[in-house]
This record gives C-alpha cells, sequence and structure tokens, in this order.
C-alpha cells in the first residue's frame, strides 16, 4: 500500500489537545497537499479529528483556520502553482482563502472512535495515562475495519507494552512529537521488536514529509527524552532539598532555577521547565518510568506534595502559562511556591539573597537567546565554562556539578543501549529542549 493510500483516511485522538492540535495541523497541511496534486484526483481524503469535547474541537477549527494562514503564506509561490487549474483564483488572497478552506474541509470532527471506522492511520495524543491509551486503542481496533497503523505520542510508556495490552500485533510504532508539534524539529521514533517493519518505514517517510529530525530511541519507558529530562529533574530536586536546609525552600528553588538557566546557559530554568510541561505531568511520566525501571529512584516526594496541594503548572488552552514551582505574570516568573505558606513568595524580594548566595556569573557570560546566535559557540562554550571551573563560588560549584551530573545521565542512556550513540542523545537536548549545546560534552571535564 502507498503512502497515499494510507494518508487518505486518517484519524487524530486526542485532537484538540496540546500535543493533538499540533499533529492534527501538519497532518492536515500534508493531506490537503496530497489531495491538490493532480496525480490524486479523484481520490477524497480525510482526517478525523476526534476528542471527548465538542467545545475544544470547534476551538480546534479556530486554531486550525490560524495556522493554515500562516502555513500558507509562507507557500504562496508552491500554492499558485497547486492552483494553477483555478482561473478564478487571481490575488493571492484568494489562493490563500481557498487553501484555507480546502484544509478545513477534509477535517472531520467526532467525539466518538467509531468515527475511525475507516482509517488506516491513526495519530494517537492522548494524555500519558496507560489505562486511557489501552481503552482508546483497543476500542478503534475493535471497530476499525482497515487494519490500521497506529503512531502513538507517548512520551514514556513502551511501546510493545501499548501493542500487548491493546492487542494491535505489531501495528503500532511511537511517533513522539515535542511541544509545539508545529514547531518543533524533533521527532523520536521508537519502534518496538514486534512493529511491522513496514510501519517504521512508514513512520521515516511521514517524518521526512513533515520535514522532522528524527532520532531513534529504543523501547524503554522515558525513552531518550524524558530519559534525560526526568533525571535531571529528580537531580534538581535533589540539590534543592539540600540548600533548602541551609537557605530554606523557596530560595533554593530560586537558586537551582537560576544555576541551570544562567548558569548553564539554557532557554530556561528547570522548574520553569517542570512548569512549562506540567507538574501533573513529570509526576506521571516517573511513575512510568520508577514501575518499570525499578531500583533507579525514579520517583519524587515533592512532585507529590505539590501534586496533593493542586499545583500543577501546565498551559492553559491559549497557551499562557499556569502557576507551578513559579508563579507567573506577563509570562515571566514573579513568584515561588512556598508548600508550607501555601502561597507565592514574590522573586523579586529574594532575588539579592539568591545572588548573594550563588555569587557572580562568569564575566563571559551571556544569556541563552544571545549564545545560540553566536558564530562560533563551541568556542564561547568552552572558553566560558573554562571560566566557570575555575571559579570558586557556590554558583559556580553547583552548576559544574549539575553539569557533571547531566552528561553522566547522558552517557548512561548510550551506556544502556537507550541511545545508539552520543549525538542522538546530544541531538534530542539540542532539538527538543532547545540546549545551546548537548549533554555528553567536555566542557565540565
Amino acid at each position: 500500500m502507498s503512502d497515499v493510500d494510507l494518508l487518505e483516511k486518517v484519524a487524530v485522538l486526542g485532537a484538540a489537545g496540546k500535543m493533538g492540535s499540533g499533529i492534527t495541523l501538519l497532518t492536515a497541511l500534508e493531506m490537503a497537499d496530497l489531495s491538490l496534486d493532480p496525480a490524486n484526483a479523484g481520490r477524497k481524503f480525510a482526517l478525523t479529528a476526534i476528542d471527548i469535547s465538542a467545545q475544544a474541537l470547534a476551538d480546534l477549527r479556530k486554531y486550525l483556520r490560524a495556522q493554515v494562514l500562516r502555513a500558507a503564506e509562507k507557500k504562496t509561490v508552491r500554492l499558485r502553482s497547486l492552483y494553477m487549474h483555478r482561473t478564478d483564483l487571481v490575488e493571492n488572497e484568494e489562493v490563500i482563502n481557498q487553501y484555507i478552506e480546502d484544509v478545513l474541509d477534509l477535517v472531520h470532527p467526532a467525539t466518538d472512535i467509531a468515527a475511525a471506522a475507516e482509517c488506516r492511520v491513526v495519530f494517537e495524543a492522548a494524555s500519558e495515562n496507560l489505562d486511557l491509551k489501552i481503552k482508546l486503542l483497543s476500542g478503534i481496533r475493535d471497530r476499525n475495519t482497515r487494519e490500521a497503523w497506529f503512531l502513538t505520542n507517548t512520551s514514556s510508556i513502551p511501546i510493545s507494552e501499548l501493542d500487548a495490552k491493546a492487542g494491535l500485533g505489531g501495528r503500532i510504532i511511537g511517533f513522539h512529537f515535542y511541544n509545539p508539534p508545529a514547531v518543533q524539529k524533533l521527532v523520536e521514533v521508537i519502534a518496538a521488536d514486534s512493529t511491522n517493519p513496514e510501519l517504521t518505514e512508514f513512520a521515516g517517510r511521514f517524518a521526512a514529509r513533515l520535514r522532522k529530525t528524527v532520532v531513534p530511541s529504543r523501547d524503554v519507558a522515558g525513552f531518550i527524552g524524558n530519559g534525560h529530562f526526568m533525571r535531571d529533574a529528580l537531580h534538581a530536586l535533589s540539590e534543592t532539598d539540600r540548600l533548602a536546609k541551609d537557605h530554606g525552600f523557596t530560595t533554593a528553588i530560586a537558586m537551582i532555577d537560576k544555576v541551570s538557566r544562567d548558569f548553564l546557559i539554557r532557554p530556561m530554568g528547570i522548574f520553569q521547565l517542570i512548569d512549562y510541561v506540567g507538574v501533573d505531568v513529570c509526576q506521571c511520566i516517573l511513575r512510568v518510568m520508577d514501575e518499570r525501571l525499578p531500583g533507579q529512584g525514579l520517583h519524587s516526594s515533592l512532585l507529590d506534595q505539590m501534586m496533593e496541594l493542586e499545583v500543577k503548572g501546565g498551559q492553559f488552552a491559549d497557551g499562557s502559562q499556569k502557576d507551578g514551582f513559579l508563579k507567573y505574570e506577563k509570562g515571566r516568573p514573579a513568584g515561588v511556591f512556598d508548600p508550607q505558606a501555601k502561597t507565592y513568595v514574590s522573586l523579586p524580594e529574594i532575588a539579592g539573597t539568591v545572588d548573594e548566595k550563588l555569587g557572580p556569573l562568569p564575566g563571559s557570560a551571556k544569556p541563552w537567546k544571545a549564545a545560540m546566535q553566536l558564530p562560533d559557540r563551541p568556542g564561547f562554550l568552552e572558553g566560558f565554562f573554562r571560566e566557570l571551573k575555575d571559579m570558586k563560588t557556590p554558583g559556580a560549584e553547583i552548576a559544574v556539578s549539575y553539569g557533571r551530573k547531566s552528561r553522566e545521565i547522558g552517557q548512561g542512556l548510550v551506556d544502556d543501549g537507550v541511545a545508539a550513540n552520543a549525538e542522538d542523545v546530544n541531538t534530542v537536548l539540542l532539538t527538543g529542549f532547545y540546549h545551546a549545546y548537548g549533554p555528553i560534552n567536555p566542557y565540565f571535564d
């Protein structure tokens, strides 16, 4: 069966969610472009967008309209070629508007998984809940008449486990987009031993159509991305616990967040990243990993405490950040949560104390964004971290220890066979997390 045959009938589960909406957008654009190819004349392309909320699906249509407009404006020349036969479309605006309508016309919202009965490819982007995923996947298996292939966006659950428990007979592969899917270049592809080789080949070709950077991961809970992120976060939580004994909890949180952002030149501090992903999501991923990789200490009682206090982080439907470990004002950290007082401490009020306890940054320091724009970034990083290692301040010592731990985690993923090599680990952190350098590096020798 050709890729065009496979992509003629597609479904996205969890289509209105944070990840599902992006997957729906990317897939709909590809399907629309295929439908406009004269070689595919007569085919009826259809994307079934499935979610539990009819209102969320209505909002999805608004999101798609806005995003397709942006995509269309970037490829007007190509669209004029695709619509060359439409003599009624003269102005660029007319071509763009027609394209928007053609993309939206092939997206069919549904709140019942029975709507996926005739789909040949199903993207699953439900929340990171094993029981829910099995219920959805097996439900479609029972109703689908086309022996559909499943591409799951799970970021932690082993594919072999989903395959066995949903009874898919090898018709499933991990296809892990990073958030947001329409922007992020990275896709982790995870084939289980049981995965149909033809599905693996299709996943690679589809990722290429989307112009994604593909990194294969072994089918181990957490894969490469969360395999590193979760252990990195646990190190931060452990360091916070250690520092809190001398400096207090909120100051310790602010210290580690600043070290992981400014001293390690990352796009955001580790606690801002946890909030961005969601405290609840991180707890869920760690639970998945801990149950399948026992004895590695993949658990945080602090995350449990935050969840008990219903401090969950994550994002609102409009993409704005919810409060978590940190409080946000106009998208920027403005406070630190105190679990004892159950309130936020003003970050500006403790910033001076944090700076005093950490000590200064190296003189050559640059913010992450400025560092990313340097033509000789490796040269800058080498000099910056050499300077950092020569400093005897608490901030420098915490940062060097953190960098070495990050490298140890990355190398562990290679040694355990989760990643094929150091380059794959570094690619995931560089493209999926926007780090300025991969964790497996010589900077902290």
